[in-house]
């Protein structure tokens, strides 16, 4: 199935109501992260439907790097590379807006971490940690 990666303005109702729903059915459990700012693209499936979903948002620490604050795809859809894909949207979005660097963690998810790695990502241990106890620091120098 040939799938599609957009970038979606986070502010249309539509996409934000989407955007929500989306990390509901992909992280249960999880607390929805509000797509308040930053840039977040859809994954769409067979007639246009979305699939999975991804955000990054600027760094609340540093002026040339930006975070990948969440990502999901449907349990139906997996499999398919769509998080390395979602992840190379998010890398091209942060070298249009001139950044240098983007950091995510991760949380006992081993398919995550090996998307980032198969992307360029490298493990790292900040100064000060950001994420909870037991989290795995990501960067990639852009």
């Amino acid at each position: 199935m040939p799938y599609k990666v957009r970038l979606v303005n986070h502010q249309d109702p539509k996409w934000r109501a989407t955007l929500k729903s989306l990390q509901k059915e992909c992280l249960p459990g999880d607390i929805v992260y509000a797509p308040n700012n930053g840039y977040w693209h859809l994954a769409f499936g067979q007639d246009m439907v979305p699939v999975g979903f991804s955000g990054l948002v600027p760094s609340q620490r540093w002026s040339d790097c930006m975070y990948l604050c969440r990502s999901g795809v449907l349990p139906l859809h997996r499999g398919q590379g769509l998080q390395k894909r979602l992840i190379r949207a998010r890398i091209q979005v942060a070298k249009e807006r001139g950044m240098n660097w983007l950091v995510t963690d991760t949380h006992s998810n081993p398919a995550s971490a090996n998307s980032l790695i198969a992307c360029g990502f490298k493990m790292f241990d900040p100064t000060e940690p950001w994420a909870a106890k037991g989290a795995a620091y990501w960067r990639l120098k852009l």
